[in-house]
């Protein structure tokens, strides 16, 4: 019987012509499944001073925080598609948010950096297997027409996070204080979790196209191929750089222009929406043109923090700056993410757990980069720093090759 039912399940999302209502809300909650568990790992950026505070640590060490999550997704995020087996998909992204729901509950009752750093890894485990799994999931709930349209969206729930969920979640915190964001997105994993198994239909391990398929698509092979090895170049810099700075977003507010905490959270929110205008128009322009996306975004990303290291002191500057930041790194996720589908086509799957893997250690190496800077020469360094690391990432992509039009 079981096999029979998986055989129904396969033929019908084939044969399937169009897309019902519950189809789309079962994307829907994929989509807010990657922004809650992407919200959950960046969200010490937005409460980092009040946190440090109150866990009795620097800032800098807060910070390490999120190297800790990204270091563990890295690892997990690659490895998903091949451990899994037989498991229905649907199953595992569901235990995956209750997973991550346990990690924030560490966080809140974390009373120092040890328990902070093992609810981290908790987490990291949970967003490596809901990341990179999101974008493969999505086209199998949608008729096959709607099946591009069904991973953009799962991708922009990535992107909503990293300019929306960072706002949100200072607000809670400026309001109830760091623990209490923390516990909201908890109790939003648990929700998303039972969300996730009503509405999602059993979701087998897929069909293979072809014998050896997925040993030809590889993690090794990909990196041989030159579209793919400079786009996740330009990534590696990119994410790193935007990471090294921006997890230290809110001291450097605080110390050079003097905002306090309700004119931070208008800010970080002021450029959480040009941040999604980013992603919507970084999206439909990567879908012809990935590389040349890619690049403007680079330099939008590296002009926005030499006017934040030039203009430290002056507010009106400070706003512009933190603003065109937002747009220029809103759109850094999908436009990523099109450049990788579009150099590797047919090896999708293959090709986003490894670049899940690349954006998340970069992501671990910025915030580890960024803390030991600013620890060590202060905000204005750490600023310089990594604009130059976005103008090595404009570098890298100009030098390197983009995806072959087709």
């Amino acid at each position: 019987m079981s096999r029979m039912s998986t055989s129904a399940s396969i033929r019908i999302e084939s044969e399937q012509h169009d897309t019902t209502v519950r189809q789309w809300l079962s994307v829907a909650v994929v989509v807010l499944s990657t922004f809650v568990v992407v919200t959950s790992e960046m969200l010490p950026v937005g409460v980092l001073t009040p946190m440090a505070e109150g866990l009795g640590i620097t800032p800098g060490m807060a910070g390490y925080s999120l190297s800790v999550t990204g270091l563990v997704t890295a690892v997990t995020a690659p490895v998903v598609p091949r451990v899994l087996g037989a498991l229905d998909r649907r199953a595992v992204v569901a235990v995956a948010m209750v997973l991550l729901a346990v990690g924030n509950v560490l966080t809140v009752v974390s009373p120092g950096f040890t328990l902070l750093v093992v609810s981290r890894v908790v987490l990291g485990v949970a967003m490596g297997v809901v990341w990179s799994l999101a974008s493969v999931i999505a086209p199998r709930l949608v008729a096959p027409r709607h099946a591009a349209l069904s991973v953009s969206f799962a991708v922009s729930g990535v992107a909503a996070a990293s300019v929306v969920g960072v706002p949100v979640g200072t607000i809670i915190g400026d309001a109830f204080g760091w623990r209490i964001a923390f516990a909201t997105f908890a109790v939003s994993a648990v929700l998303l979790g039972a969300a996730l198994r009503l509405l999602l239909p059993r979701l087998p391990k897929p069909k293979s196209t072809t014998p050896g398929a997925e040993r030809a698509a590889g993690g090794r092979s990909l990196l041989r191929t030159p579209a793919v090895a400079s786009g996740l170049v330009v990534v590696v810099f990119l994410v790193t750089a935007h990471f090294a700075a921006y997890t230290y977003i809110r001291p450097v507010l605080e110390v050079g222009p003097g905002f306090g905490a309700a004119a931070i959270a208008a800010i970080l929110l002021a450029y959480g929406m040009t941040g999604l205008v980013g992603n919507f128009a970084a999206g439909a322009l990567a879908a012809r043109r990935s590389r040349a996306t890619v690049l403007t975004l680079a330099l939008g990303v590296a002009v926005s923090i030499v006017v934040l290291a030039s203009f430290d002191t002056s507010g009106v500057a400070t706003v512009a700056g933190v603003v065109l930041w937002g747009l220029a790194y809103g759109g850094l996720s999908v436009g990523g993410q099109l450049w990788m589908t579009q150099s590797a086509r047919g090896r999708e799957e293959h090709v986003t757990g490894l670049y899940v893997g690349v954006f998340t250690a970069a992501i671990a190496l910025g915030a580890f980069l960024g803390g030991t800077v600013y620890e060590a020469a202060g905000a204005t360094t750490l600023l310089w720093t990594a604009a130059a690391l976005a103008l090595a990432a404009l570098a890298a992509g100009v030098l390197g090759r983009g995806p072959i039009k087709q």
